[in-house]
C-alpha cells in the first residue's frame, strides 16, 4: 500500500540541504566540513570562472570573441545590459553590470545544477536566497545614500504632495512608515518568490519520482511507472524554462529597486 506521508517526508528530505550526496543504490558521500548546497555553489563559481575568465581575457585583447559558445554568453552579457540594466536604472546602470552580471549567471548556474538528479538546488535554501536579497538591498541603500545622502534617501522615499499642512504633518510620517516598511518586505518578497519556485519544482519532480519507488513489487508499478517518467521529463523541461525566468526576474527586480531609489520622487 501507498504510504503518502513517507513519500512527501522522503520527497521533502531530497531537496533539503545536508551533509552528505545521496546517490541512486543506496550510495552515501559524505562531504567534510560544508554542506551539499555550499558544495554545488562552489561548483557553481568554479564553472563562471572557467568561463569568463577566458572570456574577459579574449575582450581585454580586443579581439572578438569567435564560436557559438562565447558568442552566447557574450549575448547573455548583453542581454543583461541592453534589456535590464539600462531600462531599469537609466544613465548610471554601467556602474552596476558587475553585480547584475554576477548575480545573473550565480543564480541561474545554481538552478541549472539543481535539474542534475540528486544534487538539489541551493536556491531552493532560505539561506541563500535571503543572502542574494541582502546583497541587493545593499545595492539599494548604497545606492540612495550615494545619490541624496543618508537624510536625502530617508527623504525620497515620501513621494512629493501639495498637501496643506496639519494634513501634511499627519500623512507625510504614514507614508514614511509605508514605504520604510515596503523597502524591506520587497527584498524579503525577492528571497522567498525564487526559493519559492525553485523549491516547489523540485519538490514535485521528487515526489512524482517517488510514487515509482512506493509501487514497486506491485502491478502498479507498470501503470505508474511509464506516466511518471513521462511526467518527470515534461516537468524537467519547464523547471529549465523556470531556471531562467526566476533569474531573469530576480536581476531585473534588483535592477529596478536600484533605479527607484537613483531618481527623486
Amino acid at each position: 500500500m501507498l504510504d503518502v506521508q513517507k513519500l512527501i517526508n522522503g520527497a521533502v528530505e531530497h531537496v533539503k540541504d545536508a551533509t552528505a550526496l545521496h546517490l541512486p543504490s543506496h550510495t552515501t558521500i559524505e562531504i567534510p566540513l560544508i554542506t551539499k548546497y555550499m558544495l554545488i555553489e562552489l561548483v557553481a563559481v568554479v564553472i563562471i570562472c572557467a568561463i569568463f575568465i577566458p572570456l574577459a581575457r579574449k575582450i581585454r585583447t580586443g579581439a572578438a570573441p569567435k564560436g557559438r559558445f562565447w558568442n552566447l554568453f557574450e549575448v547573455i552579457l548583453l542581454f543583461v545590459r541592453n534589456n535590464i540594466a539600462r531600462p531599469a536604472i537609466g544613465e548610471h546602470a554601467d556602474r552596476y553590470l558587475p553585480l547584475l552580471w554576477t548575480m545573473f549567471f550565480f543564480i541561474l548556474m545554481c538552478n541549472l545544477l539543481g535539474l542534475v538528479p540528486w544534487l538539489g538546488s541551493p536556491t531552493a535554501a532560505l539561506s541563500v536566497t535571503a543572502v542574494l536579497a541582502l546583497y541587493s538591498f545593499g545595492a539599494v541603500l548604497y545606492t540612495g545614500i550615494r545619490q541624496f545622502g543618508v537624510a536625502g534617501f530617508l527623504k525620497n522615499l515620501v513621494p512629493h504632495m501639495d498637501l496643506p499642512g496639519p494634513l501634511g504633518y499627519i500623512l507625510r510620517p504614514m507614508i514614511f512608515v509605508i514605504e520604510l516598511l515596503s523597502l524591506l518586505i520587497k527584498h524579503g518578497i525577492l528571497a522567498i518568490r525564487l526559493l519559492a519556485n525553485m523549491f516547489a519544482g523540485h519538490l514535485v519532480l521528487a515526489v512524482i519520482l517517488g510514487f515509482i519507488a512506493a509501487t514497486a513489487n506491485t502491478w502498479l508499478w507498470y501503470v505508474v511507472a511509464p506516466s511518471s517518467v513521462l511526467g518527470c521529463l515534461a516537468l524537467n523541461m519547464l523547471e529549465l524554462f523556470v531556471a531562467f525566468l526566476q533569474t531573469y526576474v530576480f536581476v531585473f527586480l534588483t535592477a529596478l529597486f536600484i533605479g527607484q531609489v537613483s531618481h527623486a520622487h
